[in-house]
């Protein structure tokens, strides 16, 4: 059920109390907290993929293997690090900078907890969340938009095919799904009435929006995944087509960087889906309302990660369980499908929330009248015979196919086929005569016999 919410009704976070060296440990504590939940994801990852598929994964180093990522982060600080003469130094060495700064910049507005509290002075307080803003999903948006300039400029900086195709692929899908994300959460913005991260928390007290917004919620998800290029939509880095995509020319600490901004970008979108559709840290029901004032904070923090580790395997699960799609594929699964889905569900929440606010039809009438409008345009749509197209004429035969009309080479398209080569027609012709001879009763001809 969508309950409209006003504006005024939500509390806000209050950062009155917070002087600077609170908001440096603020910072401080989710740059480590980020860094420590990559190495942890590095070894679910490969951990968890090991025991679906079978197979052992890590296990030497440490007990279950639980010092494998930092093992890898060693090895990649203590590489070589190849700078390549053909490539832009300024923006080569940026790129990867780039992608890692606006990839931990997202944490700075997702709220963690409830207010920390002092029991013997109820006067002070600090919220678990470093800034908000009320444009904070914009923000979240536009500096998930900037982080795609690293990887551009990653792969135009290499002077290398393989990583300018991987950019070139990555922004075209980041463009195509970043459209339906942010479609699908323009629908929160309506319901809860605001576009800050802690108003859009209060707003989900009674119900996640991931309930009442359930087809939002199914785009969203998708479009994360796609987002952040994990199968079955990790074409960029499509490692039989392309090696890696754009981070093929990097090493050493420029590949971690690259490396290190994928998994932030996952745990990213999985705090966003968080916050604006599964009730980011309370609980269901308005229990986390009902928590003495000393435990709340505890409980708020482990409900939140608990749900980014939830979206964070689903993930990994997926790269366990699905294929890779083809690019085509790909782009009508955002175009085609994602995007108008979203535009005729966005519709519908506004026109419910327009009805329910500016009138006093009730819920039950206004969800019949919407039903009804859909039946007509089903019947509308698929039971009025369509209108019979004139045959066209034949078409005329296709013009035998030249593979060196360009210069060079080119497999033929579907459809289209090679021409004999010249030894199979020379074959051909000589046993037609020599055929041709055996029929008519003679021998075959030294000529024939050479050929």
């Amino acid at each position: 059920m969508i309950t409209p919410i006003a504006f005024s009704a939500l509390p806000t976070a209050n950062f009155a109390h917070d002087t600077w060296w609170i908001s440096l440990i603020k910072a401080a504590l989710i740059l480590v907290m980020l860094l420590t939940s990559v190495l942890i994801a590095l070894w679910v990852e490969r951990r968890g993929l090991a025991k679906m598929q079978t197979r052992e994964g890590p296990s030497v180093l440490g007990p279950l293997g639980l010092f494998q990522a930092v093992a890898d982060a060693l090895k990649l600080v203590l590489k070589e690090d190849i700078n390549l003469k053909g490539a832009d130094r300024i923006l080569y060495v940026a790129a990867p900078g780039i992608a890692a700064f606006c990839a931990f910049m997202v944490y700075a507005v997702i709220p963690m907890g409830p207010d920390i509290t002092n029991g013997a002075d109820p006067s002070w307080w600090t919220p678990m969340q470093l800034t908000d803003t009320p444009v904070a999903v914009l923000y979240i948006l536009a500096v998930t938009a900037l982080g795609v300039y690293g990887i551009v400029l990653g792969g135009w900086s290499s002077n290398s095919t393989y990583p300018l195709l991987g950019a070139v692929r990555s922004s075209a899908q980041v463009i195509s799904y970043e459209l339906s994300m942010g479609l699908a959460l323009v629908s929160v913005f309506v319901v809860s009435g605001s576009m800050a991260t802690s108003q859009i928390v209060d707003s989900q007290t009674n119900v996640w929006w991931a309930v009442s917004l359930l087809p939002a919620f199914v785009i969203y998800v998708v479009s994360m995944v796609a987002e952040v290029n994990r199968l079955p939509f990790d074409l960029p880095e499509a490692e039989g087509e392309l090696v890696a995509g754009h981070s093929v020319e990097f090493s050493s600490m420029k590949f971690a960087w690259f490396y290190l901004a994928e998994y932030v970008n996952m745990l990213n979108v999985s705090a966003v889906a968080t916050t604006l559709f599964l009730g980011g840290w309370r609980l269901p029901g308005g229990l986390s309302d009902h928590i003495v004032w000393w435990l709340a904070p505890v409980v708020g923090f482990l409900v939140f990660w608990l749900k980014v580790w939830i979206c964070m395997f689903f993930m990994i699960w997926l790269r366990g369980t699905l294929l890779r799609v083809r690019y085509d594929q790909l782009m009508n699964l955002g175009w085609k499908v994602l995007i108008p889905s979203a535009l005729i569900w966005l519709v519908a929440v506004m026109i419910i929330q327009g009805v329910r606010q500016f009138s006093d039809t009730g819920l039950t009438r206004l969800l019949v009248i919407i039903v009804a409008v859909l039946v007509v345009v089903l019947i509308v749509t698929f039971l009025i015979p369509e209108k019979k197209v004139p045959e066209e004429e034949e078409p005329a035969e296709p013009e035998p196919f030249d593979a060196f009309s360009g210069g060079y080479p080119v497999p033929p398209l579907p459809g289209q086929e090679l021409p004999p080569s010249p030894r199979r027609l020379r074959r051909q012709q000589a046993e037609s005569q020599v055929a041709t001879s055996a029929r008519a009763g003679g021998t075959p001809t030294d000529t024939d016999q050479e050929a």
